[in-house]
């Protein structure tokens, strides 16, 4: 039972919808072509058409739009995956098809990249719902590319415990990557070597 006090918040009307889109866009533009910092509230606003304290209503932070940016960048990830879902037959290779086709969008575009998971290791408590919507939706993309038991909620407790360790693996592995700790070809090694616990045989 949830115990978070504060009421859903109300479906957007068309007109809302269009203008959060919008918001979204600029700040996406403004990423690839600056990076974080080009991400400001005030070019965001402006870049969108939206008043100031418009943005703000939306968005209560520059953290908040550029995890809300993130959310967005993988709907349109997850939707791409449906229309063309991985073609390996086992599941631990089409995860790995699957988040190393997303590190490949990532890396066309390493400005957003980078804004967009340093708003996810700044953000504090006041954008866990955020946070914690990006990770649901990152298990969700593991599941669906795993299979349609998986994503029905069939998979064991050790299965379940090894999804959590690969989306903490592809986390680490942009933070490495992004730092310029890691190259291209450990990161891929990496993600491979996770997606393998998936092959390891869950208990009965």
């Amino acid at each position: 039972m949830s115990t978070d006090p504060r009421p859903s918040p109300l479906p957007l009307t068309e007109r809302q919808e269009a203008r959060r889109r919008g918001i979204l866009d600029a700040s996406t533009r403004l990423a690839c072509g600056g990076g974080f910092d080009a991400v400001q509230m005030r070019e965001v606003a402006e870049s969108s058409g939206v008043a100031l304290g418009t943005l703000y209503r939306y968005f209560p932070s520059k953290i908040h739009l550029l995890v809300a940016t993130m959310d967005d960048q993988l709907q349109q990830l997850h939707a791409a995956l449906r229309k063309r879902p991985p073609a390996a037959t086992a599941p631990s290779e089409r995860v790995a098809e699957t988040l190393l086709r997303a590190y490949r969008a990532l890396q066309r575009e390493p400005l957003l990249a980078d804004a967009m998971v340093r708003a996810m290791i700044f953000a504090d408590r006041s954008v866990s719902g955020q946070v914690d919507a990006v990770s649901r939706l990152t298990t969700t993309i593991i599941l669906d590319a795993m299979g349609p038991d998986a994503a029905g909620g069939t998979a064991g407790a050790g299965r379940t415990s090894a999804v959590r360790v690969i989306e903490h693996t592809w986390h680490a592995a942009l933070v490495t990557w992004l730092s310029g700790r890691a190259t291209v070809d450990q990161v891929t090694e990496d993600i491979r070597t996770a997606c393998r616990l998936l092959d390891q045989p869950t208990p009965a």
